[in-house]
This record gives C-alpha cells, sequence and structure tokens, in this order.
C-alpha cells in the first residue's frame, strides 16, 4: 500500500513537471522563439503555447516587446573646431515584432552592442559640429543620432525610436567664457532697455510740451479773436449811434468838451474855426420867437 502511494504520488509530480514543459502561457508584450533539434522554428504567442519537452524543442527562450531605454555613460566627444566636451545621453528602442527574431538570432547581446555603436555614434556626429551648435541645436543632434543608430540597429531587429542628449560639459575655460559672455549680453539689454526707456520719456515729455504750446497758441488766438469781435461790435454800436445824431448832440458833446477844458488849469486855450459853425444850431436854439417875429415883419 506504501509503494503504491509513492508510485502515485511520483507519477503526479511526472505529470506536472511534463505540463510544466509543454504548456506555457506568453503574455501579450512577449514572443518565445522555438528551436527543435537546435533548429529555429518561428515565433510563438501570445497566449497558451504547447511545447514538446526537451530534447524534443529546447527550452524557450522569450523576449520582451517593450519600449526601454539604455543609458549611455557620459563621453568626451570633440567637436568640429576641436572643443572637447563631455556628453550623455538616452536611447529609446523596442523589438519589432515582424523582426523578433533578428534580435535574437543576429546578435548576442543587443543592449550591449547598442551601447557600443551609441558611442561612436555619438563621436562621429559631435565631430562634424561646432562647438557653439552643439550647445544650442540639442533637437537636431538627437534627430541625427536617432537616424544613425537605427540605420544599425535595423538589421537587429529592433527600432530607435528616440534619442535624448541629458547634458553637455563643456570645458571650464569655455564655461567662464560663456558666463563672461552672458554677463555682457545681459548689460547691453539692460543698457538697450534704459536707453529706450529714456528715449521713450523724452518723447512723452516733448509730446507733452507740444500739445500745452498747441493749447496755449489757441487760448491767444481764440482770445485775439474775442477781443476783435468785441471791438467790432463797439464800432458797429458807435457808427450806429453816430448816423442817429444830429448837428445838436454833436454841438452839446463839444460843449462838453470846453467844460471839460475849462475846468483844467491852462491859461491858454486853442480853438478850432468849425467849432463857431457848430455853434450856429446852438444860437438858433436860444433865440426868441419874439426876435424871429420882429425880423420877419421888418422885412
Amino acid at each position: 500500500m506504501d509503494t503504491g502511494l509513492v508510485i502515485i504520488a511520483f507519477l503526479i509530480v511526472v505529470a506536472i513537471l511534463v505540463l510544466r514543459a509543454v504548456v506555457h502561457i506568453v503574455p501579450e508584450y512577449q514572443r518565445v522563439v522555438v528551436f527543435s533539434f537546435g533548429k529555429f522554428q518561428g515565433m510563438a504567442g501570445p497566449g497558451l503555447v504547447l511545447l514538446l519537452p526537451p530534447p524534443f524543442q529546447s527550452v524557450p527562450q522569450t523576449i520582451d516587446l517593450r519600449e526601454f531605454v539604455v543609458e549611455i555613460p557620459q563621453q568626451t566627444c570633440i567637436t568640429q573646431d576641436n572643443a572637447p566636451i563631455a556628453v550623455d545621453f538616452l536611447i529609446y528602442q523596442r523589438v519589432l515584432v515582424e523582426q523578433a527574431k533578428d534580435s535574437f538570432l543576429n546578435i548576442q547581446n543587443f543592449r550591449q552592442a547598442i551601447n557600443g555603436i551609441a558611442t561612436t555614434t555619438l563621436r562621429s556626429v559631435i565631430g562634424n559640429i561646432p562647438l557653439d551648435d552643439v550647445l544650442s541645436k540639442r533637437e537636431q543632434i538627437n534627430e541625427s543620432l536617432r537616424i544613425k543608430l537605427d540605420e544599425v540597429t535595423h538589421r537587429w531587429g529592433m527600432k530607435v525610436t528616440n534619442v535624448e542628449i541629458k547634458e553637455i560639459v563643456p570645458p571650464r575655460d569655455i564655461q567662464d567664457a560663456m558666463n563672461r559672455q552672458m554677463s555682457a549680453e545681459r548689460n547691453r539689454r539692460a543698457a538697450i532697455l534704459e536707453a529706450e526707456g529714456k528715449k521713450q520719456s523724452a518723447i512723452l515729455v516733448a509730446e507733452g510740451d507740444k500739445q500745452s504750446n498747441i493749447l496755449q497758441a489757441e487760448g491767444q488766438r481764440q482770445a485775439q479773436l474775442l477781443r476783435a469781435e468785441g471791438f467790432s461790435l463797439a464800432l458797429d454800436k458807435i457808427n450806429e449811434a453816430a448816423v442817429h445824431a444830429d448837428g445838436r448832440t454833436m454841438t452839446l458833446q463839444y460843449l462838453d468838451a470846453l467844460k471839460q477844458l475849462g475846468a483844467s488849469p491852462s491859461t491858454k486855450f486853442v480853438i478850432p474855426t468849425e467849432f463857431t459853425n457848430l455853434l450856429q444850431p446852438l444860437i438858433g436854439m436860444t433865440r426868441s420867437p419874439e426876435s424871429d417875429a420882429k425880423k420877419l415883419a421888418g422885412s
């Protein structure tokens, strides 16, 4: 009885091991490389995969199809103008589904291989670019690295999706020169802004003075026009009064003028000859009606 139980237990263990060797569950992001007697049979997955146990088929090898990143450590490169700089960057890549077998059959360790090819490609790209462009055109360098790396890794069944430079470190003396240049540029911009502010201020002051002078001139012109209009109205009134004035009115005005002359301390008076003519109406006015009747009777 005990022997029978041991045999049953042994058979159960063997069956479990056989099932584990035959039945495989492959995730969506993986593929299984199938070899039969050392010969490539194909890619299997995802889902439930049934494989023969060794030695009929070898232990399955899985390939991850998810995008992964390879960090390239800092590398010293020489620019086109012979300036040494240190650059480190990241490479984002993934295995192509339709070429997954190439990443297993054509390269032994593609992660290590991409690290080496990235270093040589970086130095080749940086060597054709001046220092100023290396510091200012990262996007172009990233795209150039991506294209060159993708041309090499394509035969390994991989796609380089992106390249990102993390840091570019120029030599110390170049950093100091750049800092001085930046400081001079900031001072230049500050001076330009200050001069522009003064210019705008002077323009505003001049514009204000101009408007003030215009307003003052306009006010003076309006005042002169008003005075001229007042004087013209006064002359019109005088002319209107003079038209209606008769000889008696003018004589009375002359008498009033003589009165004012008599009140002055002068001892000599000059009386124009025309004055006697002006007195004729007054003389006529002072004559009595009786004298006029006598003259008429004598005539």
